[in-house]
């Protein structure tokens, strides 16, 4: 990891410029190109930001799933976080992955953002701080981070050419300040995003020379997001250094033809090479030893795959910590926690219970080992002590779900799963195998493949009008019993690699089924270019009476001593290229919780989101409680907050509006392909507090199960300009049981000779307490947090004079208050 300029150097002179600009493409989707000349073997990536999936989407290939990034967010714990991305590398290092294209720094600058379960919060210092731990913890295990996507790239409408305007005081002070974060941490890579920032795509945008390369002394590798450059010279003038993916990218042969005919200059592509090699020094991957642990035995994408070890106890507790750490209750009256001591019958209601959300759509998805749901960590907790009821209620809107082996057998062995099939253009078998399901987004490569075929026999357990249908691009159909149900082409109608590969749209059709009587389904889909190999097949039984569903559920809840109804949304609401049009969680589960709670006023409302829902019946339920998507040990992690073998330790990291057109920034659709950032600083808890409205639950919010006096602030009297403040805020546990509470710190500016934020938020500390005893929180308030972006002097400058300190539990709760007195150099 020691490599040094000079040897870099050295090494740079033994390679051609021609050799040189080749090595700054891909040589695969997810691997760099090898050079044997300098000992240099390739460097592996993968997604994602909750786990490492490796370089091929494959079921058998799985992954440990942690919460959601929203989640970690919500525990405002950077040790915890930390330790997460201690067990991401883990994975990295098993799985031969040398760069993690980790943390997502982007913004929840809207609630209809539909990518929040990916990003941390809406505010830029929690953002960096939690940023900042993921990346200490990756990166200490010898397992580079990305910080991604650099920058204003807070949307997925348009994202591929959005061209966001946004004033040079907001992009400092609100939508870099989180990536400067990261590379004060040391981040070994940046990945410049798709969009365009004030009229030119950010792969060839003077942002990536300054100031990242420039003042913030970044000196590893800045990489384009997988397909974002799309011409040739001008990015490669630019501070990009890395383009994905390859072999085919507009570098490779034509950046060496634009450096032999002078079009871009040597130096530009030497100092690109210079920080490859620095990058492939620090990961071991330099040098002419054998490969390192993380770049040992990497089997290629179309290899079969190899079985997974066990999940380790230690990782598995890890992450089941992880889950109630970030569980937030929003509300609670005397409901929670339940005492298993005292139920005879719980009654867990909601298709979310028994298909519990556990991670969002998108390129960053994953295949876990497991996944336990609500219901299934509900029924652990109280085996043996309790009855559990479940009543699956209304099916939530949105896509029929892909294929499960539980729904349907291999027609050829048997076996539960489907068949693959890879046909060539006669229809001759050319593959075939069995796969666990529907979901086919990487089917294994043949030569001669001109169609991918997938069959299943069904068995319904429902009788009646079930929706069938097959995913994908191009020429498809979809055959039941021989007899047709749809054929046609379907072009892509966009070239986002997210919709292409991952998440391609279905094309349905309706069809009688009985129990009792097996049916074969045959999903085909022609392989052309432009139109990946994404194939899934679905099937979703009848939908149950909506409203038949609320009554029924409502006679299970009146005859339990509690009832738990979860709700959320499908990968049809958040999911990456998408925004969300609304924040309705629909008719039917809303109809459905409010029943269960006029049944049973000891209704506890478990909600599976990413993002910010809405929540109308949220004065009518005992208890709130914020589940995100909680990875892999959701159901056993939120059942120890349900039954109090744990406290709900999260703090929302974005505001929740109650009502969608209540939120100050809801603009998500670019107009003649420009989105205004208009709002400037105002976003998030800022916009709220501008706009003088209320939310139904603001940033910083979160109960625990005890209570919690804010006694006393206690401020320096004066502190320097660009100097770190330090605040003590004493609190008293009141409540009947230990627990743990998060300190919050804001700023104001009363009198300020530039336009600021009503308040910001500057700093927190998290402090335990026994009941009845005091503690002091110490809230390290960074010198960043009092200082401005002048554009005049293009410089940061601090006011001198009298500053506000508050301190309390949200943005809206801050029942303290003390003066501060910056004195030193600066300017207005």
């Amino acid at each position: 990891m020691g490599t040094s300029d000079e040897e870099i150097d050295r090494l740079l002179g033994k390679l051609t410029p021609r050799a040189r600009a080749l090595l700054l493409d891909g040589a695969t989707t997810w691997r760099t190109r090898a050079e044997p000349a300098l000992g240099l073997r390739e460097l592996v990536m993968s997604d994602g930001p909750a786990g490492v999936r490796g370089e091929a989407w494959d079921e058998r290939i799985t992954s440990v799933l942690l919460p959601s990034a929203s989640a970690l967010a919500a525990t405002w714990d950077e040790d915890l976080v930390e330790s997460l991305g201690g067990l991401l590398a883990a994975e990295a290092r098993r799985k031969g992955v040398d760069v993690l294209l980790a943390p997502t720094l982007n913004l929840h600058r809207s609630p209809l953002g539909g990518r929040h379960f990916e990003c941390f919060s809406e505010d830029p210092e929690l953002t960096g701080r939690v940023g900042a731990a993921l990346v200490r913890g990756v990166q200490a295990h010898g397992v580079a981070a990305t910080a991604k996507h650099y920058v204003a790239n807070d949307s997925e409408t348009d994202r591929l050419t959005v061209d966001v305007r946004v004033d040079e005081r907001a992009l400092r002070e609100v939508y870099l300040a989180p990536f400067e974060a990261a590379v004060d941490a040391g981040v070994r890579l940046v990945m410049a995003g798709y969009n365009a920032v004030d009229g030119t795509t950010m792969t060839a945008n003077a942002l990536l020379s300054d100031p990242l390369k420039g003042e913030w002394g970044f000196d590893g590798v800045v990489v384009s997001d997988w397909g974002a450059v799309r011409s040739t010279e001008d990015t490669a003038r630019s501070g990009l250094d890395l383009a994905m993916p390859g072999p085919d990218s507009p570098w490779g042969e034509a950046l060496a033809r634009a450096v032999a005919d002078g079009t871009v200059p040597e130096d530009n592509v030497d100092d690109k090479v210079r920080r490859l090699l620095r990058l492939a020094a620090w990961l071991g991957a330099l040098g002419e030893g054998e490969p390192t642990a993380s770049g040992a035995a990497r089997a290629g994408t179309e290899a079969p795959p190899a079985p997974r070890p066990a999940v380790a106890p230690r990782e598995r507790a890890l992450a089941r910590r992880a889950v109630a750490a970030g569980s937030v209750l929003l509300a609670n009256r005397g409901v929670l926690p339940l005492d298993p001591g005292h139920l005879r019958t719980v009654a867990v209601i909601g298709a979310h219970a028994a298909r519990t959300r556990t991670q969002g759509g998108g390129s960053a998805g994953v295949f876990p080992p497991h996944e336990v749901s609500v219901l299934d960590g509900v029924r652990a907790a109280l085996r043996g002590r309790a009855r559990v009821v479940h009543v699956p209620g209304p099916r939530p809107d949105g896509p029929a779900p892909p294929l499960g082996h539980d729904a349907c057998t291999d027609p050829r062995s048997g076996l539960p799963g489907v068949l693959l099939r890879m046909l060539d253009a006669d229809g001759r078998e050319l593959y075939a195998e069995r796969r666990r399901g529907g979901r086919l987004l990487e089917p294994r490569l043949v030569p001669g493949a001109h169609t991918v075929e997938i069959s299943a026999r069904l068995r319904p357990r429902t009788a009646g009008r079930w929706t069938l249908g097959v995913a994908g691009f191009g020429r498809m159909s979809l055959a039941l019993d021989g007899r047709p149900l749809l054929a046609g082409d379907f072009p892509p109608p966009t070239d986002d690699p997210a919709v292409v590969h991952v998440n391609p749209p279905a094309q349905y059709a309706g069809a009688d089924l009985a129990v009792g009587q097996d049916a074969l389904l045959v999903a085909r889909r022609e392989l052309a270019p432009g139109t990946g190999r994404a194939t899934v097949v679905s099937a979703a039984p009848p939908a149950p009476d909506a409203a038949a569903s609320p009554a029924e559920a409502a006679r299970a809840a009146a005859g339990a001593d509690a009832a738990i109804v979860v709700v959320g949304t499908t990968e049809h609401g958040e999911c990456e290229g998408y925004d969300r049009t609304t924040l309705s969680l629909g008719a039917t589960q809303n109809a459905l919780v409010r029943a269960v709670a006029a049944a049973n006023p000891r209704t506890v409302a478990v909600v599976n989101s990413g993002g910010p829902v809405e929540l109308p019946w949220r004065d009518a339920v005992g208890a709130v409680l914020l589940a995100w998507f909680p990875g892999q040990e959701g159901g056993d992690g939120l059942a120890d907050v349900l039954f109090g073998r744990a406290e709900p330790g999260g703090r929302l990291p974005t505001t929740w509006p109650a009502a969608l057109a209540d939120a100050p920034v809801t603009r998500t659709l670019p107009a003649d392909g420009r989105l205004p950032y208009d709002e400037g600083l105002h976003v998030g808890h800022r916009g709220w507090l501008r706009h003088t409205r209320v939310p139904a639950y603001w940033f910083g919010h979160g109960l625990g199960y005890t209570t919690w006096a804010h006694e006393e602030l206690t401020v320096p009297p004066r502190a320097g300009a660009g100097e770190d403040v330090t605040v003590r805020v004493r609190v008293r546990n009141t409540g009947a049981r230990s627990g743990r509470e998060v300190v919050q710190v804001y700023l104001a500016r009363p009198g300020s000779a530039v336009e600021r934020p009503v308040r910001w938020f500057a700093g927190y500390a998290a402090v335990r307490a026994r009941p009845g005893e005091s503690v002091t929180a110490t809230v390290r308030v960074p010198a960043r947090a009092l200082r401005h972006w002048c554009v005049r002097e293009r410089a940061w400058r601090t006011e001198t004079g009298r500053w506000r300190v508050l301190a309390g539990r949200s943005a809206g709760e801050v029942p303290l208050v003390a003066d501060l007195e910056v004195v030193g150099p600066g300017s207005g």
